[in-house]
């Protein structure tokens, strides 16, 4: 089991950006976090799969259909930054 986050700058709040990146997260069986940065980007923290994972930054690179991606930046993700349980929406 592996953790990963993401900053994704763009159109990415106000278009249901994390709302779809949670049911994305719970369809591939990862745990963890999306929420809005006060400097319009959002930060995803996401814990599962390598391959779930993968499939998840893949994803991040296109968003929803109402966003627009302009940069996603991969981070290192601190043991246990990824709640273990379930996938919050803050």
């Amino acid at each position: 089991m592996s953790a990963r986050r993401w900053l994704i700058s763009g159109r990415v709040q106000g278009v249901a950006f994390r709302a779809h990146t949670q049911g994305r997260a719970l369809a591939l069986g990862l745990s963890g976090y999306a929420m809005n940065l006060p400097d319009g980007r959002v930060e995803v923290c996401a814990q599962g799969a390598d391959d779930a994972l993968d499939q998840l930054a893949r994803w991040l690179r296109h968003g929803p259909p109402a966003a627009r991606v302009d940069a996603l930046h991969e981070l290192p993700a601190a043991a246990g930054e990824a709640p273990g349980v379930g996938f919050a929406v803050r």
